[in-house]
């Protein structure tokens, strides 16, 4: 019999707030944080609106002392102020640096997109290049290597099961999650703190501009900029942060009297295997329905019990598509349809942190029962003009709100699903 598995902690650097109290306002007003970038202007790029934390240095400094924030750049630094918020907020101390106790029963997944791109862009190469390799110090591998994120969190809080860094594009945050439920389904840890992060920078966001998958028509109006299910969507625009989310075997939360967010019913994850019309950057329609039926099915529900759809929801060309393979991959009609959000029309498309960021939004709705509304698309695509009525246009109260869908599709045509149930003890 497989273990239950809740949610008892997070934490959320956003774009547009830091912590889960101010995440939460900044969602029930549909709060954008997309902003004009100056560099981005200066360094030519056609989009020059992205979604990036404000403060956030000064923000990590209450967090951290000079000796461990030597060795952070963005996107570290997103995930570690992220899994020290969500590891208080589930009712656990972070232990003295010259504590020897080690968690055995607690690891990390924290994974990203592209990840520390900044510190090889501004550092790594350039000092390469120019032969002061000496100069470039001792920490700047843990800054560059894919598993620096997840290292980093193990050390401050002292874990001692599986910790490891995940990389599967824009479904990273998701996949992370999911691994870490299985984690704990398999009875191989009572806890995990599990995630996605993404740094800022116009290095990791060079390459989308040149593809012209970015929105290029709004940096005189940065909070329109982020538009999907719109007629007039043209690309998203890039974002990073963090977010972390602490998982916990059902019995060893309510032992210790935690305070429980959300129950995890459901993960899959699959490739559409870049066939059917499934490419390097465009999802195979039917493994996306794969994909949603599998967490379905993991989850042991009736496709009628979902009540709301976080989706992936980019503001590309595929946002009309992906409501049409979740409707039938529902098995539902316009009319039955349940609701569905975007929350990346308030902060852009944080890429490797996307999925964990909206995985707090949709953990939070259903904690405090309501379904924040998509921005931008008053005008909705033409194509999916018959599910209007399912896109919250302001703040919806949903006290009934029980299960929650949450999506990530990814570069490379790979799949994430989440199925999210309000807690209770049947």
């Amino acid at each position: 019999m497989r273990k239950r598995v809740v949610i008892t902690g997070m934490g959320v650097a956003a774009p547009n707030a830091h912590g889960l109290d101010n995440f939460e306002q900044a969602l029930k007003e549909g709060r954008s944080g997309i902003r004009f970038i100056p560099r981005l202007k200066e360094l030519n790029f056609g989009c020059q609106i992205a979604g990036v934390p404000e403060n956030f240095d000064a923000i990590r400094k209450n967090y951290f002392d000079r000796e461990k924030l030597l060795s952070f750049n963005d996107n570290i630094g997103f995930a570690s102020v992220s899994a020290v918020d969500a590891w208080k907020d589930a009712g656990f101390n972070l232990p003295d640096s010259d504590d020897d106790t080690i968690d055995w029963d607690t690891g990390v997944i924290a994974g990203s997109g592209i990840g520390g791109m900044d510190t090889i862009a501004n550092s790594v190469v350039p000092m390469i290049n120019e032969g002061r390799v000496r100069r470039l110090g001792s920490r700047i591998v843990e800054q560059v290597m894919g598993s620096g994120t997840s290292a980093r969190i193990s050390g401050l809080i002292g874990a001692g099961n599986q910790v490891t860094s995940n990389s599967s594009a824009c479904s990273t945050g998701n996949e992370a999650v999911i691994d870490a439920l299985w984690r704990i389904r398999m009875g191989l840890a009572k806890r995990m703190i599990a995630g996605g992060s993404e740094g800022a920078t116009p290095f990791i966001w060079g390459g989308f501009d040149a593809m012209r998958v970015l929105c290029r028509k709004f940096n005189d109006n940065p909070k329109a900029g982020s538009r999907p299910m719109s007629a007039t969507a043209c690309g998203f625009v890039p974002g990073s942060g963090g977010a972390m989310l602490v998982l916990e075997e059902l019995e060893a939360a309510m032992a210790r009297g935690a305070r429980i967010y959300a129950e995890i019913i459901g993960g899959y994850v699959n490739c559409g295997g870049q066939r059917m019309g499934g490419s390097m950057t465009a999802p195979n329609p039917e493994g996306v329905k794969r994909c949603i039926r599998g967490a379905v099915a993991d989850a042991g529900i009736d496709p009628a019990e979902v009540d709301a759809i976080n989706g992936h929801l980019t503001a590309t060309y595929a946002d009309p598509y992906e409501v049409k393979s979740w409707a039938a991959a529902l098995e539902r009609t316009p009319d039955s349809f349940p609701y569905i959000n975007a929350t990346k029309s308030l902060i852009g498309h944080c890429l490797g942190a996307a999925g964990a960021i909206e995985c707090v939004a949709s953990v939070l709705q259903i904690y405090k029962g309501f379904l924040h509304p998509s921005i931008n698309c008053e005008d909705v695509h033409p194509e999916i003009v018959e599910y209007a009525s399912k896109i919250p246009q302001k703040c919806l109260e949903f006290p009934r709100l029980r299960i929650v869908a949450k999506a990530g599709f990814g570069f490379g045509d790979v799949n994430s699903c989440i199925i999210f149930k309000k807690w209770d003890k049947n």
